[in-house]
């Protein structure tokens, strides 16, 4: 999993492509989570998700699991995560 391609924004799709290998099943995941439609276009959800970076992404998806704010968090490009800032 680990790409630095696609890395900004508007690139949700090309990125989580790269991650899996395959266009096709990063489409089919991306409807799982509802962020795109059956024709394969961004929903109003995808398009929110699309216009954030990967580290915005990465702190994002952080930030709901513990119930904290995304600045708490510091990205790593490497590992395409977020984890909680030391104080």
């Amino acid at each position: 999993m680990a790409t630095q391609k696609f890395m900004g924004r508007g690139q949700l799709i090309d990125r989580l492509a790269a991650q899996v290998g395959d266009r096709d099943t990063a489409l089919g995941i991306l409807k799982k989570r509802g962020h795109v439609n059956a024709k394969g276009e961004l929903t109003a959800e995808g398009r929110k998700r699309d216009m954030m970076t990967a580290a915005e992404r990465a702190k994002d998806r952080a930030a709901k699991a513990a119930g904290r704010s995304m600045d708490q968090y510091a990205y790593n490009p490497t590992t395409n995560t977020a984890t909680l800032r030391r104080r």
